[in-house]
């Protein structure tokens, strides 16, 4: 492989960074505010209080963002079950802590 050829990748571990904005967590996920704001009107991301503009989110937000996200998108979950079924995944990783 010459040096050329060879892809550097770069990033941030998010939960150690400072808090991510809407837009920054909409361009993480790939997704347009709208969706974003969704998850958040429903509970499903912390960080998520007051005005949008103000919101401030941590690395478990993007998490669960990106997990809702798959959620919806592959196997077509509504909102509420999405939120349900973060619940339980949150539960039961709890449970796994426990022991």
């Amino acid at each position: 492989m010459t040096r050329s050829e060879v892809e550097v990748l770069t990033g941030a571990i998010v939960e150690c960074g400072s808090p991510l904005t809407l837009e920054e967590l909409c361009r993480l996920c790939a997704v347009d505010s709208q969706r974003i704001v969704a998850l958040a009107e429903e509970g499903i991301l912390p960080g998520a209080t007051g005005p949008a503009q103000h919101w401030r989110f941590g690395g478990a937000a993007l998490r669960r963002a990106r997990v809702a996200l798959r959620l919806q998108r592959d196997l077509e979950v509504n909102l509420a079950g999405v939120a349900l079924v973060l619940d339980l995944l949150d539960e039961i990783e709890e449970l796994r802590r426990r022991r």
